[in-house]
């Protein structure tokens, strides 16, 4: 089968690979649609993502497809099936797992990172992790399910609530679709980009603000926005953290989702923590999420659609991760068939 096999840092190589193994609880998913991700980027510059990946692997942990055989253990699927799956599987044992805090386990399977994954023509998943797509969810749609159950899990973390001011710094698809989760009294998105910018408008932006050119603390003061309560940052830069701090109300959250290169650091002053009573907060993949996050999704209350910039075959791939041109207009989707 056709496969996109990281090696290595910069060493992607699209090439046939033998047919994954179907075990007694296992699907074997015909993958239609495979999300690139923020962190498959991360891995192809040589850094770690949210697990570690041992080369040679296939990558891709957002991806949905139908499926194709079913192991002779599975009771709750069956050929033909359109399908999504949530690639962190738990073991279920460890001390993490048996204390409600499962993303922590401590022999975590994740497609697409610890084992084969999603890009590629075919894909063997345990049936644990498997979710089925509504009648109207297109496979683009269904493959969105795994980042938009991130940002379910980053969201609860603010603990946002009818009233506050929420920023969303950073304009890609994680910020575009958390400006739509926050359904605060208002919303202020921060974006370099301008048809980014008119997106996010689109999905509910009460205030949009080019960073560069305009004065976004002075912007948001205008605005009427003077207790920001919630901060998001989306981009994963030291210097966007360092904004979302400096931005933040007294008594506010910020958020740092954006995941940063593993060695960088910010510059912070305790003194402006106190001084605010911030609560700064990171959020670590997605427990328990993704059933609400393709409810989401199925139900056509959540677009995921509007930051998909392409759908493209397996041979584009190692230009999208490697050229930050390509990634800034917005969302792209792998398709094996293409």
């Amino acid at each position: 089968m056709k496969s996109a096999v990281f090696y290595g840092k910069h060493d992607l190589r699209v090439e046939e690979h033998e047919m994954p193994v179907t075990g007694p609880k296992d699907v074997l998913i015909q993958v239609k649609a495979c999300g690139v991700c923020g962190t498959d980027v991360h891995i192809y510059e040589g850094d770690k993502g949210a697990a570690d990946v041992t080369p040679p692997t296939i990558l891709g942990h957002e991806f949905s497809g139908v499926i194709v055989k079913t192991g002779e253990e599975v009771t709750s699927y069956k050929v033909g099936d359109r399908v999504c799956i949530d690639p962190n599987c738990y073991c279920g044992a460890c001390d993490p797992c048996r204390n409600g805090v499962a993303h922590f386990c401590e022999h975590m399977i994740g497609y697409g990172t610890t084992v084969n994954g999603g890009f590629a023509e075919y894909c063997a998943v345990n049936e644990r992790q498997v979710y089925k797509l509504g009648d109207n969810t297109t496979f683009e749609q269904g493959a969105m399910a795994e980042p938009v159950a991130c940002c379910l899990h980053g969201m609860d973390m603010c603990e946002i609530r009818p009233g506050h001011q929420v920023v969303v710094i950073g304009g890609g698809m994680i910020g575009l679709l958390m400006l739509q989760l926050a359904g605060a009294a208002k919303v202020a998105l921060l974006e370099l980009v301008e048809s980014k910018r008119e997106v996010g408008r689109k999905l509910g932006a009460d205030i949009c603000i080019d960073p560069i050119h305009e004065d976004a603390k002075a912007r948001l003061k205008e605005e009427g926005m003077t207790w920001v309560n919630t901060v998001i940052e989306c981009v994963g830069r030291p210097s966007t953290i360092e904004q979302a701090i400096d931005i933040a109300g007294n008594k506010a959250v910020v958020m740092m989702f954006g995941l940063t290169k593993p060695d960088e650091t910010i510059s912070v002053k305790p003194f402006q923590i106190f001084q605010k009573e911030l609560e700064l907060k990171a959020s670590y993949i997605n427990p328990y999420t993704q059933k609400r996050a393709l409810d989401l999704i199925n139900s056509g209350r959540l677009d995921v659609s509007s930051m998909i910039c392409d759908v493209c075959g397996l041979d584009t791939l190692k230009d999208i991760l490697s050229k930050p041109e390509l990634r800034a207009k917005g969302k792209y989707i792998i398709s094996p068939e293409k």
